[in-house]
């Protein structure tokens, strides 16, 4: 068994939280304001948490070096946005927040050298 495991994992463990680092800077000057980050539950993971105006957003931030494996955006399916959904709901009941407060769902997707940001790129979904 080869000990290069381990340390690539590593590897993309602190090329996700570089990328996550850009993505908030990014989000920050955009005027975001951000509130939480790697919120984290028995349902999962929500990257970043925050306020677009109104809205209570919720990030996914996908990072793909290259297109081998599709975009960074299209790795963001059903299953993942159905998890996202679930944590979000999780967070909203922990942190009070009422079925009024306007929510919103955003992906930023980087590929390669490329980021964008792509407001509601999914609606809140339970199945």
């Amino acid at each position: 068994m080869s000990n290069l495991g381990p340390a690539k994992q590593m590897n993309n463990r602190e090329k996700g939280a570089q990328k996550e680092e850009q993505v908030c800077a990014y989000l920050i000057s955009e005027g975001v304001r951000i509130t939480e980050r790697n919120f984290r539950c028995r349902q999962g993971e929500i990257d970043i948490i925050g306020y677009d105006g109104e809205y209570l957003v919720f990030f996914e931030v996908k990072y793909r070096s290259s297109r081998g494996r599709g975009s960074a955006a299209e790795a963001v399916g059903p299953a993942k946005q159905r998890r996202i959904c679930r944590v979000a709901d999780y967070y909203r009941v922990v942190h009070h927040f009422g079925e009024n407060t306007p929510i919103r769902f955003d992906v930023v997707a980087i590929d390669g050298e490329s980021l964008s940001w792509i407001k509601n790129a999914f609606y809140y979904v339970t199945r």
